[in-house]
């Protein structure tokens, strides 16, 4: 992913926003915003013919030394493109860039009711270490998230 990517990558990421089962975010945030909160490497787009189809990008989950091997990921994938593997190539690439960088866990928080997403994880070798309910509100409504793991 390239800061050239940014207007596709967006749009991409406010389709998730838009289904209210990706993320507690109601709108994407600026460039610098999301580049800030966002490890410089790996970050990874997804294209088709020339066309960007789904990104991938972790965060860290921490600024304590301890926790430097742990981050948060991110996976979209465009509405038009869903269910053709996109997001399980983007997940396991991203997944095999953690590791050669060294990052020893990844997590990751879904919505329980994004059966998919919560499969093309299990696929890609995170597993549940429980449910966090009401753990925040969305649209006014308390949500529940089951919270992922996957371990170099």
């Amino acid at each position: 992913m390239r800061p050239e990517d940014w207007l596709a990558v967006k749009e991409i990421y406010e389709q998730g926003i838009a289904t209210r089962q990706a993320t507690f975010e109601t709108e994407a945030p600026p460039w610098e915003a999301w580049d800030a909160g966002h490890l410089a490497e790996p970050r990874l787009v997804a294209e088709e013919n020339g066309t960007i189809v789904g990104w991938a990008a972790l965060s860290p989950t921490s600024r304590r030394a301890c926790y430097a091997g742990v981050v948060e990921e991110s996976v979209y994938v465009a509405e038009g493109a869903r269910g053709r593997g996109i997001g399980i190539a983007l997940l396991a690439q991203l997944c095999s860039d953690a590791d050669a960088a060294g990052i020893w866990t990844i997590q990751t928080s879904i919505f329980p009711e994004n059966v998919a997403s919560l499969e093309l994880h299990r696929r890609c070798g995170f597993r549940v270490v429980g449910t966090r309910e009401r753990i925040a509100q969305l649209d006014g409504a308390w949500r529940d998230t089951v919270l992922l793991e996957r371990r170099a």
